[in-house]
């Protein structure tokens, strides 16, 4: 059996391989975020049964009994309808009927049914958190607590990959527009010319599976977002208007809360006793909010690094006016600090030493017929970054007892964070990927600590330059 996969494959190598993301035509990030979407389906499903059994007794015992009450409420008012009403009646009811209202046990339908569970165990993972929902029991909030750390943590790996998969897919799209740009103008050049210019497609598209050589505007991306995520709630208002009664503005207000994961709570949708094509209309809901989030969440990522453009406009120019407002003056301080810490040195000498200078160093005269140079080394410091040089950083010799200056110790300690860094981040990457392997560098080739999360996605990925 071995030996005739091994030959059908060509070795072992494509036969071994097929799978169901060969079968299906799925990347490894494709296949990832499918199968995380699958996970989180089933998770939901698993949740919603879980707080129905938790919660669906409670709420019935809670109808019941505010229908309790007001049933004897009634009847005490048909007994005494001659005698005067007696108060403390209707405080019990009013008060029923205000803890009733506050769980939304009255005009609406029920909370803890398997659909109602479903949308609340959506508003953990969602993050929403409307609040119109809420446990009751003591086992329901416990359960809130460790389902909801599972749950938000897939929510938002969810909406990350979700980040990635749109960036990647607006970014070949515009490339593709702008590698037709660069074809027709090619061909433009052909006609006005009148002799062909030999253009090869490598330089149009020089690596189609990777995104290095060319990267979109993130404004372009960010404008492509905005449409997508305006049609998106458009689509969503036209739909909750007439079935919530809602106008098309307060509908327009719920998709930006429900999108944007604020979650008030004001405006809900799914919460009146019955609608017209129920089911369909719950799907829909589900559906816009999902598409809803993910595009809001991939907009405010792509808007935060227009955000940080412009902060690092306004921190250069708010550097750059203080830097002529106070140059004269660090220029004049540098100065003057140098002139006392020279007499200072002066002073502290003999005066057998104060006139002594330190010898010049040899010139290194350049080698001949292929011999080496003879030159004596270097003494100064900040050359050879000696730690032990008997020189300052003014190159003046300094005294055995003379106390060192700050800023020649920290001239001397040549260990720098940022080299630290580097290091600690490419012996990670070697112990990753073997010994041998290189690590992964940015396109300007300089290594750049802490780039993660979301805003990493977007920088990879898009042309963040101004």
């Amino acid at each position: 059996m071995v030996t005739h996969l091994q030959g059908a494959g060509g070795g072992g190598g494509p036969a071994a391989s097929t799978g169901c993301c060969n079968a299906l035509h799925l990347s490894e990030d494709n296949a990832r975020f499918v199968l995380l979407a699958v996970v989180l389906l089933l998770y939901m499903v698993a949740g919603a049964a879980l707080f129905q059994f938790l919660e669906q007794d409670t709420e019935l015992a809670m109808v019941n009994k505010f229908w309790d009450v007001y049933a004897d409420f009634q009847r005490r008012l048909a007994n005494e309808s001659a005698a005067p009403m007696d108060m403390a009646l209707v405080n019990d009811l009013l008060y029923a009927y205000g803890n009733a209202s506050a769980v939304g046990l009255v005009h609406k339908r029920r909370r803890w049914d398997f659909s109602g569970s479903f949308h609340f165990v959506g508003t953990i993972v969602s993050t929403i958190g409307y609040g119109s929902t809420t446990p009751q029991t003591e086992m329901g909030r416990v359960a809130v607590i460790l389902y909801g750390f599972l749950g938000c943590s897939g929510g938002i790996l969810f909406f990350n990959l979700f980040l990635e998969r749109i960036i990647t897919f607006l970014a070949y799209a515009l490339r593709y527009i702008h590698v037709r740009k660069l074809s027709k103008r090619v061909h433009q050049a052909n006609g006005l010319n009148g002799h062909k210019v030999c253009v090869s497609n490598a330089s149009l598209d020089d690596d189609e599976e990777s995104l290095d050589n060319w990267k979109p505007s993130v404004y372009w991306v960010m404008l492509c977002l905005s449409v997508a995520a305006s049609v998106v709630a458009a689509c969503a208002s036209l739909m909750y208007a007439p079935l919530e009664h809602w106008s098309f503005l307060e509908s327009l207000y719920f998709c930006f809360v429900s999108f944007a994961t604020i979650g008030f709570g004001d405006y809900v949708a799914t919460q009146s006793e019955s609608y017209s094509y129920d089911s369909w209309y719950r799907f829909g809901n589900f559906l816009f909010l999902v598409i809803g989030c993910c595009c809001t969440y991939s907009l405010f990522n792509v808007t935060s690094i227009v955000i940080k453009q412009a902060l690092n406009w306004m921190i250069a120019r708010l550097d750059f006016r203080c830097e002529r407002a106070a140059g004269a003056a660090n220029r004049m301080w540098r100065r003057q600090s140098q002139r006392i810490r020279r007499r200072r040195k002066s002073t502290a000498r003999p005066n057998n030493l104060r006139r002594q200078r330190r010898p010049p160093a040899p010139i290194r005269h350049a080698p001949i017929c292929g011999g080496d140079a003879l030159a004596a080394p270097n003494t100064n410091p900040s050359e050879t970054g000696d730690s032990d040089s008997v020189y300052d950083s003014d190159g003046e010799r300094r005294l055995s007892g003379e106390m060192i200056s700050m800023k020649d110790f920290l001239q001397a300690n040549k260990v720098s964070l940022a080299v630290m860094q580097k290091q600690l981040y490419e012996t990670a990457q070697m112990q990753r990927w073997g010994v041998s392997a290189q690590p992964s560098r940015g396109a300007s080739g300089g290594f750049t600590p802490g780039n993660v999360g979301p805003l990493a996605i977007v920088s990879q990925k898009l042309d963040n330059n101004a």
